[in-house]
């Protein structure tokens, strides 16, 4: 379904049901199972690629999404901006670009808002948390704000003066390159989910995709185990 886009009830049939499927989905999601292991995942990539398992920084950044039909208009908003009318996810990831909290919006949203709530949440589960990079749309008050309320330095990565075509800057990249990844899921091309919490969930269970991935490209191959077959072969002159 995350790779797909498909509906719950166009599940193959070689699944259980999927009402079954999905009341697991929706549980995992709801008591922090799905959490936990993410939590568990991410510090094993950290691991292996010799950081830390808890960051000292972080970087944060929203995309608007349009929604479909099934999402209700109370959970919805429009982003002028970006001339969306949809949903808002505002994420916080490592300076690996993995994920260590979301957030789920109205599209309406406003981007210093959602960053508010976005480090007060991200806060408590990192306490070696430092630094913030982000865009010039978290800039004013919330970098003052997450100063003195919860001794976090924000600080903002702006263009350089008198550049107007793109250009990769520094840190801000990196959440970029997430955002990249999660639109190879049709699941999150179009936020199809009436809950938000779900719209959340779908997005760690990306990210548990990608960390799995990375960690399998990371373990080491055994050698394949060596046959005797053709030597025996030889000596019966087979």
């Amino acid at each position: 379904m995350l790779w797909t886009g498909c509906p719950w009830r166009a599940l193959p049939d070689c699944y259980p049901h999927w009402r079954t499927v999905h009341h697991h989905f929706a549980r995992w999601a709801a008591d922090g199972t799905l959490a936990r292991r993410h939590a568990v995942l991410r510090g094993r990539v950290r691991t292996a690629a010799g950081r830390a398992v808890t960051p000292t920084a972080a970087v944060i950044d929203s995309q608007s999404v349009r929604a479909s039909d099934w999402v209700a208009r109370a959970t919805k908003g429009y982003d002028a901006a970006k001339k969306v009318h949809g949903r808002k996810r505002h994420l916080a990831v490592d300076t690996g670009g993995l994920l260590l909290d979301l957030l789920v919006t109205p599209a309406s949203t406003q981007d210093r808002d959602g960053g508010r709530r976005l480090l007060w949440r991200l806060r408590p589960h990192f306490p070696t948390l430092r630094l913030v990079w982000a865009d010039p749309g978290y800039a004013g008050k919330l970098v003052t704000w997450a100063q003195q309320a919860l001794t976090l330095t924000v600080q903002i990565v702006r263009k350089r003066q008198g550049v107007h075509h793109f250009e990769v800057l520094p840190r801000r990249w990196v959440v970029e390159r997430s955002f990249s990844w999660l639109g190879k899921y049709c699941r999150l091309a179009v936020d199809y989910e009436r809950k938000p919490e779900h719209h959340q969930a779908w997005v760690q269970w990306a990210m548990v995709r990608v960390m799995v991935k990375r960690l399998t490209q990371q373990a080491p191959r055994s050698p394949p185990e060596h046959s005797a077959w053709p030597h025996d072969a030889i000596r019966t002159g087979s």
